[in-house]
């Protein structure tokens, strides 16, 4: 069960959120990487997916190599402080430079969704430094407050099996945090209500 358990939480490592989501708008939700052609979707993917998991997890590494945390896991909530910060640093910067270096607009989708991803990243900081919540949790609910909405927006009922895939994905993801141990129902349920409370207030205030 363990080795299931590790297998689901590094499938949907929180830092792979951003990617399964433009991934899932290129299959199923084409309107919601507006402004973006079609042509160059997938590679924006790709670039996005460089600079909001790979250069993140270089980034825990490195600090793992230099001793600075004892485990790329980040199983101890101080060790979190450091590499979240540096997260929610480089995605907000991202986004700040896709507005001012690109044809990306306060209006377009792609930017609104780019908005809600900073904002559970810097809520993941900001609750890092008072309390242990499972940023996992707080990912996989968030993604759910993001696609539940969308449906109603969706006439063609695209993203009516992906959403229920979903749910069914974020409760194993909540079941193989508690099954590694690596937290307490109490910081899952956080955790969960941390992620689904800011997409979907994202997605009522910019929708």
């Amino acid at each position: 069960m363990n080795f299931l358990a590790k297998v689901i939480s590094y499938l949907f490592h929180p830092l792979l959120m951003v990617t399964y989501m433009f991934s899932l708008f290129a299959l199923y939700f084409p309107v919601g990487l507006d402004p973006l052609k079609l042509d160059s979707r997938w590679t924006f993917i790709m670039i996005m997916f460089g600079f909001t998991f790979l250069l993140p997890a270089i980034n825990i590494a490195m600090l793992k190599l230099f001793g600075s945390i004892r485990s790329v896991t980040l199983v101890n909530r101080r060790e979190r402080i450091l590499p979240f910060i540096f997260i929610a640093i480089l995605y907000v910067v991202i986004t700040y430079l896709l507005y001012t270096k690109t044809g990306v607009s306060l209006g377009d989708n792609l930017f609104k969704f780019l908005i809600i991803a900073d904002a559970l990243v810097v809520i993941a900081a900001i609750a890092t430094l008072f309390y242990k919540v499972s940023i996992h949790s707080l990912a996989a609910w968030g993604f759910i407050g993001i696609i539940i909405p969308l449906n109603s927006l969706s006439e063609t009922g695209a993203l009516f099996y992906p959403s229920l895939i979903a749910i069914v994905i974020t409760g194993l993801v909540m079941s193989s945090r508690l099954q590694l141990q690596v937290h307490s129902a109490r910081e899952v349920m956080i955790g969960g209500i941390l992620g689904l409370a800011t997409s979907f207030v994202g997605m009522v205030v910019l929708f």
